[in-house]
């Protein structure tokens, strides 16, 4: 007996954890066919043992992604997941309990998008707010961050919508979008997502919109709550929606019995490959609203829609090691090298352990059986274990303690989920990884130096930091391995002509921790030269927009350093900008001028916005101050700043407003006229 209850606990435990990964960090550490199972199991013994039973047990809760960032709202209407199937004798059994009880009826059947669920409020016609699934009854105000979603309509189309209605959907990341998140992650050291939902997730839960607007995200709707319904079925549901501005699923069928729900399903299994976004199985609807409401619900999930969900491709082979590996930022990533396998058309030998949590949830030991899949049917990762097969002799997996290059001693922030070498100056994978970022194309696009190339002048003692690229000379190159004449002078001619470099990129190719392309861009603009940026205080390097405390850090940080401090000097005696150029003004109406940015905009992005600001002479401020002249305001306008400006007395000016501004110069009527109004019409 003490077996079971130690099998419950650990089975509790594990799924806490894995709850936690999942709901509150949106860093999911297992595929949800192994939570699904975990689950059953748990369930399972727990119904055979009652007296082990306990309120508290993940059995007895529902998930919930709320979090203290946010404002959060009831949602008129309950917001309940789907049950899951993954067979067909599940389908079968589904259709079979509606039809048991009713008369045969059609089915809807959709793509399951796999994205984060959200809750769309419009009150006649006009979008009201945006709220996450939450528990199911209260979900977090996502309002602001939802309107940077281009194909969310704010004003519906058409005619015929309820008064109130709130549009049920899925957020999700493109593949496009969700390779240049984890590229830009990758160039600040921090983790890739592991996959679009989790991206989707995050994005959504980030304090400002702006980064919200420039990952990229899409949505698609797929039901309406309402006092009544909108249409007899389900299929005419989607059409109303796509009458009215909504994104549909393009891969909608009505079906007339289970075989041609699974010719959908198998149908998709296969073509899903080919779409441009991640899903991760079929939804099944009873089509008749009628029916849906006699069918009802459970606490937790609807009784008339079930989820197939499609199982990814797999394949057994044997762990032979594991490999720990130091990136630039000093970030180990475990890797895990395999007997070679045959996975989705191609020859798999290695596969990433993301870090030590995700070893250690998943048991792994060196000589077991693992199970293999390709996530987005691109990277290779291990998602189980094949616990029969074990060796008997089998021990856990240690991680390390101290980087296997340097041998220094690793550190683990609380909030990370890596550990870290701190070793930056003095750990040869980091100071390759930093020089091989800085020739790189989006830093310096230093052409003729690759990966091998740095390794090799690192091996021969020709570079230790980047400021060493700009001392070698034709002579030193010419000797070495793969390395001729030719090659040599355009290697040093690359070299010499990257010295024109603009600022902004020099920012990024100096490869401080969390400063990716965009911040540096941000950071070039506030504070225009490198010595500024040095001497800058925390306090005002949060001024910078996109700049939170966490970026400030690393750079108080990194300039803290005497040895990066002379680095830089060495790169600007080089001739390197460490400066922002000043660029030609459009005019200088806006000279002087400080002007703040808030909601959305119908004729221009704000970005377009921002540079045209720039471009008439005016500074863009992130927040608003007393040293603001001007509060351009757009729909969605955030409630604080307008606040603040009414309260200092800022101007508050329309687009409109702001382009007969720019139309003109100070001294136009039209120019004076918006000058000295205080409250002109925000919309």
């Amino acid at each position: 007996m003490n077996e079971v209850k130690q099998k419950i606990d650990h089975l509790r435990r594990v799924l806490d954890r894995l709850n936690h990964n999942y709901y509150v960090l949106n860093a999911p550490s297992a595929e949800d066919r192994e939570y699904d199972r975990l689950m059953a199991e748990l369930t399972a013994l727990e119904a055979a043992h009652p007296e082990f039973d306990d309120p508290n047990s993940p059995t007895k809760r529902v998930g919930s992604d709320l979090t203290r960032e946010f404002q959060q709202v009831r949602h008129r209407y309950p917001m309940l997941s789907l049950g899951n199937t993954y067979s067909e004798e599940e389908v079968r059994e589904f259709v079979e309990r509606i039809e048991r009880e009713n008369a045969s009826t059609d089915y809807c059947c959709e793509l399951k998008f796999d994205g984060t669920a959200i809750s769309l409020t419009y009150e006649n016609g006009r979008f009201v707010r945006a709220v996450t699934r939450g528990d199911g009854s209260v979900g977090d105000d996502v309002s602001a961050n939802v309107r940077t979603i281009r194909s969310i309509p704010m004003n519906l189309l058409g005619e015929g919508w309820p008064a109130h209605m709130e549009v049920r959907g899925e957020i999700y990341m493109p593949h496009e979008s969700f390779d240049r998140l984890n590229a830009e992650r990758a160039d600040i050291g921090e983790e890739p997502f592991a996959n679009p939902r989790n991206a989707a997730a995050g994005t959504l839960k980030q304090q400002n919109s702006a980064v919200v607007a420039r990952r990229g995200l899409d949505a698609v709707l797929y039901a309406v709550q309402a006092d009544a319904p909108v249409a007899g079925s389900h299929y005419e549901t989607l059409q109303r929606l796509g009458e009215w501005g909504f994104k549909t699923s393009s891969a909608v069928r009505v079906c007339r019995s289970v075989d041609e729900i699974m010719d959908y399903i198998r149908y998709w299994d296969t073509e899903r490959h080919k779409l441009p976004y991640e899903t991760d199985g079929a939804v099944i609807k009873v089509d008749s609203v009628r029916l849906q409401r006699d069918l009802g619900a459970t606490a937790k999930a609807p009784r008339w829609a079930v989820a197939y969900k499609f199982k990814a491709e797999q394949a057994a082979t044997r762990l032979l090691s594991i490999d720990c590996q130091v990136g630039r930022t000093g970030a180990i990533t475990p890797v895990a090298n395999l007997e070679p396998v045959r996975l989705a058309g191609t020859t798999v030998k290695r596969a990433s352990l993301h870090n030590a949590e995700q070893i250690e949830l998943l048991d792994i030991r060196i000589g077991d059986t693992v199970l293999v899949e390709k996530g987005g049917e691109i990277i290779p990762k291990i998602v189980g274990v094949d616990l029969a097969a074990r060796p008997a002799e089998s021990v856990p997996f240690r991680y390390i303690t101290h980087c296997p290059e340097c041998g220094a001693e690793l550190v683990k922030e609380p909030d990370e989920a890596k550990h870290y070498c701190p070793n930056a100056t003095g750990c040869p994978p980091q100071i390759v990884g930093r020089i091989v970022h800085y020739i790189s194309r989006k830093a310096m696009n230093i052409e003729g130096l690759g990966d091998e190339t740095v390794q090799l002048l690192y091996e021969n003692g020709l570079l230790g930091d980047m400021a060493n690229l700009y001392d070698l000379e034709v002579d030193h190159l010419v000797p070495l391995e793969r390395l001729g004449q030719k090659s040599a002078e355009n290697i040093v001619r690359n070299i010499a002509a990257s010295v024109t470099v603009p600022y902004s990129r020099v920012l990024f190719a100096l490869g401080i921790r969390y400063v990716g392309e965009t911040t540096a861009k941000k950071l070039a603009a506030a504070v225009p030269s490198i010595d500024a940026l040095m001497t800058a205080s925390r306090e005002e390097l949060l001024e910078v927009e996109e700049v939170g405390g966490k970026i400030a850090d690393s750079i108080i940080a990194y300039f803290a350093d005497p040895r990066n401090v002379a680095m830089v000097d060495r790169l600007r005696r080089a001739g390197v900008q460490m400066e922002a150029v000043q660029v030609e003004h459009l005019s200088e109406v806006l000279a002087g001028r400080k002007i703040v940015i808030s909601g959305t905009f119908e004729r221009h992005s704000r970005p377009e916005l921002k540079e045209l600001i720039e471009l008439h002479g005016g500074t863009n401020q992130s927040s608003v101050s007393k040293t603001t002249d001007y509060l351009l305001a757009g729909a969605g306008i955030g409630p604080k700043k307008l606040e603040t400006a009414q309260k200092l007395g800022v101007r508050i000016i329309s687009e409109e407003d702001f382009l007969r501004m720019i139309g003109g110069d100070e001294s136009a009527p039209e120019t004076q006229e918006v000058l000295k109004n205080q409250q002109p019409t925000l919309f």
